[in-house]
């Protein structure tokens, strides 16, 4: 296969995020013994897919520009925030959301006339999930690489 660089850099991310997603697909049907659909499309989780993406492209670009180059800074910079960010802030709100809807059970309990909507609490990231995925795209980066 011969890709441009543009489109190894594409390819290689989306095959990380989608690796990821296929992952964790995977290990819910091995746990629960059915398929769940909607774990190829869901946030959270390991390995992380946001930071699978990132590395990957960020990885590809060091390889195809250098890690020298100002792409690749702005890359890394980029990556980085958004790895934060899922570890960080969507961790938290995912914690937030799981106390709220513990909250909103209760009270429906005794109201059950209200609406019961939940929250989605399956959102960000531990730290190891961040670096699992973070690895795979690396990983996937190299190997677009090579194949390329």
């Amino acid at each position: 296969m011969h890709l441009t660089k543009g489109m190894e850099i594409v390819v290689s991310a989306i095959s990380a995020n989608c690796l990821a997603q296929v992952y964790k697909f995977v290990v819910y049907f091995i746990a629960h013994k059915q398929f769940n659909f909607k774990r190829l499309f869901q946030t959270g989780g390991m390995p992380s897919s946001h930071s699978s993406f990132m590395m990957a492209m960020t990885t590809s670009v060091g390889l195809l520009d250098s890690i020298n180059s100002v792409t690749f800074a702005i890359a890394l910079t980029v990556a980085l925030v958004v790895m934060y960010d899922a570890a960080g802030l969507r961790q938290a709100v995912g914690k937030q959301a799981a106390v709220l809807n513990q909250i909103v059970a209760e009270i429906f309990s005794e109201h059950p006339n209200l609406s019961s909507q939940k929250f989605k609490e399956l959102l960000g990231h531990t730290p190891v999930e961040v670096l699992v995925g973070a690895l795979l795209g690396v990983t996937v980066a190299v190997w677009t690489h090579w194949l390329n």
